[in-house]
């Protein structure tokens, strides 16, 4: 039973929102700076950047590190929590690599 309150839920829920786990893989071989991201990741407006970054940072996954330099500058990186998470994420993107046509074909076959 999944109650409201379960750890399987919390997971899920982390998980579920696409960008997450996208900027969580991207953190993985250290710290970026927010503009470093969006050229790595590709299709992520700053906004939802931002979003995703302060969401990971809320769920203690990620670490804003701010510098007092002109202009500003802002580093994120993994917590230890956060670098737990990237094995799980990478074990879910191979899956995906390895079943990607399957679930493609799926939907193929559901809107026919």
């Amino acid at each position: 039973m999944f109650l409201a309150d379960c750890q399987a839920r919390l997971a899920f829920d982390l998980l579920a929102n696409t960008w997450n786990a996208v900027v969580l893989w991207s953190l993985r071989h250290g710290p970026r700076r927010p503009a470093d991201l969006r050229v790595q990741i590709g299709g992520i407006s700053q906004k939802v950047l931002t979003e995703t970054l302060r969401r990971l940072e809320f769920n203690g996954l990620v670490h804003r590190r701010a510098y007092a330099e002109a202009p500003p500058r802002v580093e994120y990186e993994l917590t230890d929590l956060g670098r737990s998470l990237v094995g799980p994420i990478g074990a879910l993107g191979a899956w995906a690599f390895e079943h990607a046509e399957e679930v493609m074909a799926a939907q193929d076959r559901a809107g026919a």
